[in-house]
Order: C-alpha cells, then sequence, then structure tokens
C-alpha cells in the first residue's frame, strides 16, 4: 500500500535535487553563455552556489524527516540514501542532456543506471 509520506519524500527530494545540480553545476553553463566568464571570482560563484543550496536544503531535510522510518515515515535511512542518489543522478542526466550540448549518453552511462534501479531493489529487498 502506498504511505502519502512517500509521496512527498519523493517529491520534495525531486526538487531538492534540481536545486542542488543548479547550484553544482549551474555556473558551468552560465560560464558557456558567457554570464560569467572565468575570470568571476570564485566567491562570487561559490555565493551564487549557496543562494541555491538554500531552498535546496528547505527541501531536502524536510524529505528525510517526512520519509525516515524513525518519525513515522516509509523509508529507513539506507533506502533514503539510496533513493535520493538514483534522484540526484537522474535529474543530473536530464540536466545536462539538455542543458550541456554536445554532452551525450552512451552505453556505460546506461549500465551505470541499470546498476542504481538495481541497487533500488536489493535496498528494498527483504
Amino acid at each position: 500500500m502506498l504511505h502519502l509520506h512517500q509521496f512527498y519524500t519523493i517529491g520534495l527530494l525531486i526538487i531538492a535535487n534540481i536545486f542542488m545540480t543548479f547550484a553544482w553545476y549551474g555556473h558551468l553553463k552560465l560560464q558557456q553563455i558567457n554570464v560569467v566568464t572565468s575570470n568571476t571570482p570564485l566567491y562570487i560563484i561559490i555565493l551564487l552556489s549557496w543562494l541555491l543550496a538554500l531552498p535546496e536544503y528547505c527541501c531536502q531535510i524536510p524529505a528525510n524527516r517526512i520519509g525516515f522510518d524513525g518519525n513515522g515515515g516509509p523509508f529507513n535511512i539506507m533506502q533514503l540514501k539510496v533513493i535520493q542518489e538514483v534522484i540526484s543522478l537522474t535529474v543530473f542526466t536530464v540536466f545536462v542532456t539538455v542543458y550541456f550540448n554536445g554532452e551525450t549518453l552512451h552505453w556505460n552511462h546506461l549500465a551505470a543506471f541499470v546498476c542504481l534501479v538495481m541497487a533500488v531493489f536489493f535496498v528494498f529487498y527483504k
């Protein structure tokens, strides 16, 4: 039976990982399109990334609290982490293929993704 907290947890993790991906890699795209340059001071890039990381944390922390079985949620800590990693890599893959021209998926990327899906299967296996 599906638990409402599963949807909240996964939804918040997806939102958090979108912000995280833009915080970690968005400045590289901004550099590609000349919004910032390689001469832009690193502290400026870090501050901009921190501004994006705050909403990420505002979603990530509640997702973990809501989803954690110690708080009445449906997932144990290992399941939460594996779910987060799969979401993170999914969001990253979409981000790279959409925003970075020339980046393509190869067979080894797909093989790695299959391994992640298997990790989710095994972490939930009783």
